[in-house]
């Protein structure tokens, strides 16, 4: 049986499809507009993977793409990221479903291969502001534990290159303050901290039993008995001082920054009439709005405060709110949570090296250590793991 040739266009033709809006249809809006938007999109992506890269060093390098073994790379989501941590001024945001990366400032296994910029660029820029004696924070929303057992070899390796990398960003936070002097007035944790999500929902009386007694000692019964459930971030997202935003299918991993690896594709925006520079103040546009959205969300309340989230005022209050999420979630007590948002459960200390919550060095119900384990590593393959 003969196959048929692939034709080079193997794009789908959009006009096959009337209810995608065509570019003669799309309203146009002019800067002075209040709901105009500018945006960019930004790939992770190779010469073997898409045709029409230039193949000649310096054209390709003209082009913000790098040249590398005979191979073609835009790099260009990674290259998004970094630009937008260097020019945040206030605050960051991110979600994301993955958090691994600078390994080459890690204090152990500096030659994993884990080199993206990210963790380390947020880290400078909170050592910078505390230079400075400026607020700064940031905010990370990532899952509990990653897609899969979290007690299994591979999962557990992706939490402890994981905790490297909260490790590394807070002992470059403690050194900072300790050049500065400051180092008994703050904490790491009043310019970063790491959430996740949660959920606990009381037993409806007319509900019928989920699991049997043979059963009870699964980690799956065990969640079902408790009525304790982590709610799983596949968002993949950063929000610069409420006017710039950047979403997309990207991680922050080595495996979709790399630009050689998985193919990714995201977009960066902004309103500009909605940024600092041009309202003289906190801008009140779209991307805040949705920001705040997701803290009504993730919290169950909208406090005032909340409006300026680099203030230590800020950043203490939603810390109090989400470890009172982490007791509910935790506790023996099954009661109706309404907000979700947990602070991730480890003990930062003063200096900036990570232990274990006291009592919480396994997940609940699920097991697996919460700062994972590097495991036997003969059969696993590092790249799936950074």
């Amino acid at each position: 049986m003969k196959l048929k040739r692939r034709h080079d266009d193997s794009l789908i033709k959009l006009d096959r499809f009337p209810e995608i809006i065509g570019m003669s249809e799309i309203n146009i809006f002019y800067d002075n507009d209040p709901e105009t938007w500018h945006m960019q999109v930004f790939r992770s992506i190779d010469s073997g993977s898409v045709k029409g890269f230039p193949k000649d060093v310096k054209e390709a390098e003209a082009r913000n793409l790098v040249y590398l073994k005979n191979m073609v790379l835009d790099m260009s989501i990674h290259t998004a990221y970094v630009e937008a941590i260097r020019s945040a001024q206030h605050f960051i945001y991110i979600e994301n479903q993955y958090f691994i990366g600078s390994s080459y400032n890690w204090s152990a296994h500096k030659e994993i291969g884990a080199n993206n910029m990210i963790p380390m660029e947020l880290a400078l820029k909170i050592a910078k502001k505390i230079k400075a004696h400026e607020r700064f924070a940031v905010y990370v929303l990532i899952p509990m534990y990653p897609e899969g057992v979290p007690t299994s070899i591979p999962m557990q390796r992706i939490l402890y290159w994981q905790g490297q990398t909260m490790q590394m960003m807070y002992q470059t936070i403690f050194k900072a303050l300790e050049e500065a002097g400051l180092e008994k007035t703050y904490h790491p944790q009043d310019y970063l901290n790491f959430f996740c999500l949660g959920n606990r929902e009381v037993r409806d009386d007319n509900e019928a039993p989920s699991t049997s007694a043979v059963l009870e000692n699964k980690p799956h019964a065990r969640a079902l008995k408790n009525r304790r459930f982590m709610i799983y971030v596949h968002s993949k997202g950063m929000i610069v001082d409420d006017e710039y935003i950047i979403l997309g299918s990207s991680n922050i991993n080595q495996r979709s920054m790399d630009g050689s690896r998985d193919t990714e594709i995201a977009m960066g925006a902004y309103q500009p009439q909605y940024t600092w520079s041009k309202k003289r103040d906190h801008p009140h546009g779209q991307v805040y709005g949705y920001r705040m959205a997701l803290w009504a969300e993730h919290l169950a309340v909208i406090e005032n405060c909340f409006q300026h989230p680099e203030s230590l005022e800020c950043v203490r209050r939603v810390g109090v709110l989400s470890e009172n999420y982490w007791k509910q979630f935790s506790a023996n007590e099954v009661t109706e949570m309404k907000g979700h948002l947990m602070k991730y459960p480890v003990m930062v200390g003063a200096n900036g090296k990570l232990k274990p919550l006291p009592g919480y060095e396994t997940f609940p119900d699920i097991g697996g250590n919460v700062l994972g384990t590097l495991g036997t590593p003969d059969f696993v393959h590092e790249n799936l793991t950074i």
